[in-house]
């Protein structure tokens, strides 16, 4: 569905029941950016998912606070909180952290520390979930090629006609549909991980 470009808890509530309404009965994950509003709406509308920080942006997000000059050590000391085996090695691993740089870049502190809730699920998931949920390079292609698309095309007459847009802009990257299979067997092993996580649910939900 195309947004109006508000946020907000009410907001997300309409938009996820809408979603929920077509169909999608059931959602085991829900990787978000820290939307005002959606995890709230998230757990109103599938009670039993799990709401889970993009560790991309969030990392992303780290980087406004700072200098170009110190993205790359930035990144080096904060690898070892995401790829950390628990949660409890994550917390050591930030303090780690906080202490090396929260002086310079309290900012960054502050917005992992906000984040914490959301981003500790990730870590009880197995490898072949972690690399699905952190690895996001096919969405972000995705969505520079819509706006690449967009910004070329100028304008639209109505909402069905951007739909159909990027719709088209999709069957363009794969007219043949090669991809989409080399994609969905990349997938399997993350597909069994996702069904032993979630007690079944996704072979469930796909009879």
């Amino acid at each position: 569905m195309a947004g109006d470009g508000g946020e907000g808890a009410k907001y997300w509530l309409h938009v996820l029941t809408e979603i929920k309404n077509r169909g999608v009965g059931d959602v085991c994950i829900v990787v978000c950016d820290g939307l005002a509003g959606l995890p709230e709406a998230i757990s109103a509308v599938w009670p039993a998912a799990v709401t889970q920080t993009c560790i991309v942006h969030l990392l992303r997000n780290s980087f406004r606070y700072a200098s170009r000059k110190d993205w790359a050590a930035i990144a080096r000391d904060l690898r070892p909180v995401y790829t950390a085996p628990t949660e409890a090695a994550a917390l050591d691993r930030f303090a780690e952290f906080a202490a090396a740089w929260e002086a310079r870049y309290p900012a960054i502190v502050r917005l992992w520390e906000h984040a914490w809730a959301e981003f500790v699920p990730f870590l009880a998931f197995d490898p072949e979930i972690r690399t699905i949920i952190a690895t996001t390079n096919a969405i972000e292609s995705l969505n520079a090629r819509f706006r690449r698309s967009v910004k070329a095309r100028g304008h639209f007459p109505n909402e069905q006609a951007a739909l159909k847009h990027l719709y088209l802009t999709i069957v363009s990257l794969d007219p043949t549909g090669r991809g989409r299979r080399r994609w969905t067997n990349r997938w399997k092993a993350a597909l069994n991980a996702f069904d032993i996580a979630f007690d079944g649910r996704v072979s469930a939900g796909r009879k």
